[in-house]
């Protein structure tokens, strides 16, 4: 009795963790694989969503660089890495000053990531009513002595819609960067800056020997979610100009595509790249980081002097 017991208590055990498993498994396999899955079928057909299809093999990826709205989309996400770039900088700068001790420091903190618990449609709406000409950003450029007659149209005018664009995504993700980037900076082991300013480093040396080193890792996860943000963007670009002048963006191309032209296989192979892309672009950036922080690992690993 006792052995037939403790088996069904062991069966029991491996059935529970058989289940945990298994569940999530099955979920994932349903609704991220099996679609993705087809996906990549439907892109190598011509077809609509209802009717008939037509395999074509490889032309829908030659189409991506044929088309000239695709290919200029894919450049446009050049504007959105230029302004990551500027967005972790910032982000990375103002999480150091507000991770020590500073004067209305949790009102800085909140104040900076409120705008990424915002809606981005909502976003969209409002930077839509803030560009344009007239209303609000004409308007405080007015009050320091700027006529509005001397000011271009910020939706409108090619190129400088887009950096207006750009500069919404940096005002709406800016908080969300400073906050991973003010945990990390909080793990660091406060005797690390103790013996450092007994060695006679200042706060810049502080900030690349231990600061920098030390929160690699949300460097390297940052940049990445940077990455891809930028060569997904979709929300602002979409409410605010439909795409219109010049601002369509890949994902905005792709809607157009897959929905306004149905034409299903060329949209699923637009997908099917971006994810490539992404990949290949993250792979990169982990080589590069590997190769840029090889000196503080050897460092951490020997044990020796921060700076």
């Amino acid at each position: 009795m006792k052995n037939k017991h403790s088996l069904s208590k062991k069966a029991q055990k491996w059935l529970v963790i058989a289940a945990f498993i298994s569940i999530p498994l099955i979920l994932l396999f349903v609704f991220t694989y099996l679609p993705f899955g087809e996906m990549v079928g439907y892109s190598f057909f011509k077809m609509k969503y209802i009717g008939e299809r037509t395999f074509v093999g490889l032309r829908n990826y030659r189409d991506l660089f044929a088309r000239k709205d695709i290919f200029n989309a894919l450049k446009l996400s050049l504007y959105y890495m230029g302004g990551s770039v500027v967005q972790l900088v910032l982000a990375l700068m103002l999480a150091t000053m507000l991770s020590f001790k500073t004067k209305m420091g949790n009102f800085f903190k909140g104040s900076l990531f409120f705008p990424y618990l915002i809606n981005g449609i909502a976003i969209g709406f409002i930077f839509k009513f803030f560009f344009t000409r007239g209303f609000v950003f004409d308007t405080v450029l007015s009050w320091i002595g700027i006529p509005k007659e001397n000011l271009p149209y910020w939706l409108k005018t090619q190129g400088l819609n887009n950096v207006s664009l750009v500069g919404t995504s940096v005002w709406r993700y800016l908080g969300q960067n400073m906050v991973l980037f003010i945990g990390a900076i909080m793990s660091v082991d406060p005797e690390l800056y103790e013996a450092a300013e007994l060695d006679g480093a200042n706060k810049v040396q502080q900030f690349f020997h231990i600061i920098l080193p030390s929160i690699k890792t949300i460097v390297t996860l940052n940049i990445i979610l940077s990455i891809t943000g930028s060569l997904s963007a979709f929300e602002p670009p979409f409410v605010i100009t439909k795409g219109a002048n010049g601002t369509g963006t890949y994902f905005i191309i792709m809607d157009q595509v897959a929905h306004t032209s149905q034409k299903v296989g060329l949209a699923s192979a637009m997908a099917v790249f971006l994810l490539c892309l992404i990949f290949i672009v993250t792979i990169l950036q982990k080589i590069l980081f590997k190769y840029v922080f090889r000196n503080a690992d050897t460092g951490e690993n020997k044990g020796g002097s921060v700076l």
